[in-house]
């Protein structure tokens, strides 16, 4: 059997750049929403991403489709979506979405990860910006509880940003969660819960791999990662995408990033207090082909507000292959 073992990447003084990590090109942006379905954020006329909200209850197939919404990434030329949605193998991993298999509150404990017995349904847009740099909107959603009634309200906001280079696409997730009825555990494990992306299921299991902001890195016992990336070939084109996690989002965040369908992200275990508010944030940078750790370093230095040096990299493949008892569990979607 052939091994692969984790290459660790020390990296000396920085390099003199040509051209600035960070210039600035003058952007286009708007919005366009297909109502009742998807809202679309356009830069120079071209869809980078779109947030997938509809919910229809309908019929079970269509409350299936649409019980929880997230946010789509599509290729730099804004013709097809790098990321999956309802269907394919583990059909409730979609886009970059957030959920938790255990949210705990005085009634019982449900889970809005598999979405058994309840749905997250957006109640409506709160706001719409667009700029030269960037543009933004604010949804409102409520997170129901064994019932219709919702056990939580969030207000959740995308900016996409004018990328730095190579990158093409950079989107910020601003949460503001708040407990309505009670206290409120959110919980599960690191395959079960948190802000995570799934790519296309048109990926190439055997070209995926994860990069890690340490040396020897373990992501199954290392925790609070300033950043995770993956590498990917999606439809016989290769990709990176950034996970830039805040440092004001909950202590002890472990990251989930070995699986070789490319689900990755931060799983965030914490509690709400009656009537209190957890805010998350985390940004997502995406590129086609490779993107330089000093990229990746450098944006999360912006999103942070910090100046820390570029680290030394791990890169792991994904194990392989991908354990198939995972998210196996029966879906019982809310009537």
């Amino acid at each position: 059997m052939k091994r692969f073992l984790p290459i660790t990447i020390f990296l000396a003084t920085p390099m003199l750049l040509a051209v600035p990590l960070f210039a600035q090109k003058q952007n286009s942006f708007s919005i366009a929403d297909t109502p009742g379905d998807h809202l679309d954020v356009q830069m120079n006329d071209k869809t980078v991403v779109r947030w997938q909200y509809a919910f229809d209850n309908s019929t079970p197939e269509r409350l299936h489709d649409t019980y929880k919404p997230y946010l789509h990434v599509l290729d730099a030329e804004g013709k097809e979506l790098i990321t999956k949605g309802p269907g394919g193998e583990f059909t409730h991993h979609r886009g970059w979405f957030l959920g938790w298999s255990k949210i705990t509150t005085a009634s019982g404990t449900v889970d809005r990860w598999h979405m058994k017995g309840g749905n997250i349904v957006q109640q409506k847009v709160l706001s719409q910006t667009t700029g030269k740099d960037s543009a933004a909107f604010t949804v409102l959603l409520h997170w129901q509880g064994a019932t219709a009634d919702p056990i939580l309200s969030e207000e959740r906001t995308y900016t996409v940003h004018t990328a730095p280079a190579p990158a093409y696409v950079l989107v910020e997730m601003n949460s503001k969660i708040k407990a309505l009825t009670g206290e409120t555990k959110l919980d599960g494990d690191p395959e079960h819960a948190g802000l995570q992306f799934r790519p296309s299921g048109n990926i190439e299991r055997t070209e995926t791999s994860y990069l890690f902001p340490k040396a020897d890195a373990d992501p199954k016992k290392d925790r609070d990662y300033a950043w995770v990336a993956e590498k990917m070939n999606i439809g016989g084109k290769k990709y990176t995408v950034a996970f830039l996690n805040h440092p004001e989002n909950p202590k002890d965040t472990q990251f989930s990033a070995y699986r070789d369908y490319g689900r990755f992200g931060g799983f965030f275990r914490t509690m709400i207090p009656a009537d209190g508010t957890l805010t998350l944030r985390a940004e997502i940078l995406v590129a086609e082909g490779a993107l330089a750790p000093e990229v990746i370093q450098k944006a999360a230095n912006v999103f942070t507000g910090t100046n820390a040096s570029t680290p030394a990299v791990t890169e792991r493949p994904a194990d392989k292959p991908a354990p198939k008892k995972e998210d196996k569990k029966a879906e019982s979607p809310a009537k």
